[in-house]
């Protein structure tokens, strides 16, 4: 007899884990991750605003046409604002991608795509040099969209 109450005892326990877990996997959260975006905080230095958003609006600009007709960015938008003080960003870059995983696994075909549109890695370095003159890049961020909806 009292092998049977811990045999029933036993399987309820069981029974009742079993239940806990499915109710527990089944929680509907009502938001999900969306895309992953790489931003740049940039101070445009005191009187070179023109120059730096000539080149965001060349360069910078046709670096990210590539990527998106190349389906390796979904999107990108640059932002301005006012500082609000001495050491503030005053320009933000934002590049989307699809998610963290395509983005990391598309490296190697974005660099390809920037080698074929501005050249040589020499030649990249000497725009980075080139641009310390007009801009500094304060911060790099990557950000992850959350989308206020349920995963469909």
């Amino acid at each position: 007899m009292k092998n049977k109450t811990r045999v029933l005892t036993g399987s309820l326990i069981v029974l009742i884990l079993t239940l806990s877990i499915v109710v527990v996997a089944q929680i509907a959260r009502p938001y999900r991750n969306g895309s992953v975006w790489q931003v740049s905080y940039i101070q445009m230095k005191p009187g070179m605003e023109t120059a730096y958003l000539n080149y965001l609006a060349t360069d910078w600009k046709r670096n990210q046409e590539a990527l998106k007709k190349d389906g390796l960015i979904l999107s990108y938008k640059v932002l301005t604002t006012e500082a609000h003080g001495s050491g503030d960003w005053n320009i933000m870059l934002m590049t989307e991608y699809k998610n963290m995983a395509t983005m990391e696994a598309n490296e190697a075909k974005a660099d390809n795509v920037l080698q074929t549109v501005i050249g040589t890695d020499e030649k990249q370095m000497q725009g980075y040099r080139d641009r310390l003159a007009i801009r500094e890049v304060l911060e790099n961020r990557l950000a992850r969209e959350i989308v206020l909806e349920p995963r469909r």
